[in-house]
C-alpha cells in the first residue's frame, strides 16, 4: 500500500545511533501530523551489531520499519538502490544514520517540495567536520557543479528529498548517488536546496576517505558522458582529439621553425633528441585516435535501439501537461 513518506537510511557500523535516529524520526512525524510513513534501514555489510539493532527495531515496529541486509559492503549507491526498490512512499527521503543529519529539518524539505520542486537537497552551510573532510568535499562540489552546470552549494549532502518519479528515472551504481541532482537536472526535474543544521559526529567514525573522492571524480566523467554526450559522443572524443591535435601541431611547428633556422646557418641545436619532438608526435597520434573513436561512436549511436530512445523521451516529458 503506498505511503506518504519513505525514509531510506543506509547503515554501515552505526549501532550506537540507530535507535535514537528512529525515535527522532517518530517525533518529527508526530509533530507534523504524518502517520503514513515507513523507515527503511539497509545494513551495508556492517561488522558491528547494527543488524541486530535494526532487527530489534523492526520487531518492535513491524508496520513502520523495513530491514534490508546486504551480503557484504557493496557501497552507498547499492544500498540506496535496494532501499529505493523497496520504498512505497510518494516522497522519499535519504539521510545518513550517524545523526549528523537532523530529522527536525524534514518540514523544510516538505515545504520546498510543495513549492514545486522535484528534488530538494540539504546544504550544510555550517559543517561540523574536520578540515580533512570538508576541504576535499568543497573541492569536489566546486568541480562537480562547474562541469555538470548544476548550481548547488552542497551536491554531496546525503540529506535529500525526492518525488518518487525522480528516482524511478535514475539507475545508481558506483558512486553515482553523489550525482543524483545532476542526473535529475539532465532529465528536466526541478531541483532545490535548503540550509540544514549539521551536527558533529559523536559515535563511530566516518566511512569516507580520499579514495572515495577519487572514485567519485571517475564517476563524474561517467555522468558527463551519459548526460551531456550520450547522443553526441563525437563531440566528446572529437573535442578532446582537436585539443591534443592543437597542442601537437604547435609543438611540432615550433620544432620545424628551429629546423629551418638551423638550415639558414643559425645554431639552435638538433631537434631529434628533444623531448618536445616526442611529445608533439604522441599528441598528434592521440588526436587522430580520439577523432577516429569519436566517428565510430557516432556511427554506433545512430544504431541505438529505438525503444531506448523512446524511453529516454518518455522520461523527459512533463506528465502534468495536457494533450491538444
Amino acid at each position: 500500500m503506498p505511503k506518504h513518506l519513505s525514509f531510506v537510511i543506509p547503515v554501515h557500523n552505526e549501532e550506537a545511533t540507530l535507535k535514537l535516529l528512529f525515535e527522532k524520526l517518530k517525533l518529527v512525524m508526530f509533530q507534523t501530523g504524518i502517520d503514513s510513513y515507513e523507515v527503511i534501514f539497509i545494513d551495508d555489510g556492517s561488522r558491528d551489531y547494527s543488524w541486530q539493532e535494526i532487527t530489534d527495531l523492526a520487531s518492535q515496529h513491524p508496520k513502520l520499519i523495513k530491514a534490508i541486509k546486504m551480503r557484504r559492503n557493496f557501497g552507498k549507491s547499492a544500498a540506496l538502490s535496494a532501499g529505493f526498490r523497496n520504498a512505497a512512499g510518494i516522497i522519499i527521503f535519504t539521510l545518513d544514520a550517524d545523526l549528523q543529519d537532523d530529522p527536525a529539518e524534514i518540514p523544510k524539505f516538505l515545504h520546498h517540495l510543495e513549492s514545486g520542486f522535484d528534488l530538494v537537497s540539504g546544504w550544510r552551510k555550517q559543517r561540523n567536520d574536520p578540515l580533512s573532510k570538508t576541504l576535499p568535499s568543497k573541492l569536489f562540489n566546486a568541480v562537480a557543479c562547474l562541469l555538470t552546470g548544476v548550481q548547488m552549494h552542497d551536491m554531496n549532502c546525503g540529506f535529500k528529498a525526492y518525488r518518487r518519479e525522480v528516482l524511478q528515472s535514475i539507475k545508481l551504481y558506483g558512486e553515482l548517488h553523489r550525482y543524483i541532482p545532476a542526473l535529475a537536472n539532465n532529465l528536466g526535474f526541478k531541483i532545490g536546496e535548503v540550509v540544514v543544521e549539521h551536527h558533529p559526529r559523536k559515535h563511530g567514525k566516518s566511512n569516507y576517505g580520499w579514495e572515495r573522492y577519487a572514485r567519485g571524480f571517475i564517476d563524474l566523467l561517467t555522468v558527463l558522458a551519459t548526460t551531456q554526450y550520450l547522443h553526441k559522443p563525437g563531440h566528446l572524443f572529437g573535442g578532446l582529439g582537436l585539443c591534443f591535435g592543437l597542442v601537437g601541431t604547435v609543438s611540432l611547428s615550433y620544432l620545424i621553425i628551429i629546423w629551418f633556422l638551423n638550415l639558414a646557418g643559425m645554431n639552435f641545436g638538433p631537434i631529434g633528441n628533444r623531448p618536445l619532438l616526442f611529445f608533439g608526435i604522441l599528441c598528434t597520434i592521440l588526436s587522430v585516435q580520439l577523432i577516429s573513436l569519436g566517428i565510430l561512436a557516432e556511427l554506433m549511436a545512430r544504431n541505438v535501439d529505438a525503444d531506448y530512445v523512446d524511453k529516454q523521451i518518455s522520461e523527459i516529458i512533463d506528465d502534468s501537461g495536457f494533450d491538444i
